[in-house]
């Protein structure tokens, strides 16, 4: 079940037109306030998009570039992921991690796009100071069916908040790959887990998806 309920509620940020006003306006907004509004952005986007609720990996990853991207530490979140293991990296190694890794979660969890119709995204009250550096946004996703927990590990930056994990139905993002990441660089070393992620993508994108 996570691995078809998460890329379609990633939460994401419009692209600036106007860089410098726009991370300023985001930067002096609250964590719930974002996650409220770039969600609800990202599911307005899909509703509007045939192609991405049919799976266009295409432009589902122009999606996760233009509107999630932005606000996500995605370097945290894979050196996370990666666990001890990313110290010992190259910044070559790393650069390739994170561009693995990412076409890994974009051509997972496409299948999720399909899927949205009518939701819309709900704010739990937070429970966070005002000085607080690191917070969790908890949302629910309602549509029909059950709710769908959806929850937001943020940090802060100067330029204002970034997620680095995502928790689905009490599972979070990153721990659901470190277990088999360390495998992976157990048996064949950092470029064994580079060279594993780069064929299951591969693999993925002869299997039939859009691209």
């Amino acid at each position: 079940m996570f691995s078809t309920r998460i890329t379609s509620w990633l939460a994401a940020c419009a692209m600036a037109l106007g860089l410098g006003v726009a991370q300023a306006a985001d930067a002096a907004k609250a964590p719930d306030q974002l996650i409220k509004e770039v969600s609800t952005d990202v599911l307005d986007t899909i509703k509007a998009d045939k192609d991405i609720q049919a799976g266009d990996v295409r432009k589902i990853t122009a999606l996760v570039d233009a509107k999630v991207m932005p606000h996500v530490n995605f370097q945290r979140m894979t050196a996370s992921a990666v666990g001890r293991y990313w110290r010992e990296a190259t910044p070559e190694q790393k650069q390739r991690l994170q561009e693995e890794f990412k076409v890994l979660l974009v051509r997972t969890y496409s299948g999720a796009l399909s899927q949205v119709k009518d939701q819309s995204v709900q704010l739990k009250p937070m429970r966070a100071n005002p000085d607080d550096k690191d917070v969790v946004v908890r949302t629910e996703v309602r549509g029909k069916g059950d709710p769908i927990q959806l929850d937001y590990r943020l940090e802060k930056k100067d330029d204002g908040w970034k997620i680095y994990d995502v928790n689905v139905l009490g599972v979070w993002l990153v721990q659901n790959y470190t277990s088999s990441f360390a495998q992976e660089i157990g048996a064949g070393g950092i470029d064994g887990l580079i060279a594993k992620l780069a064929e299951r993508n591969k693999s993925a994108a002869g299997g039939g998806s859009k691209s």
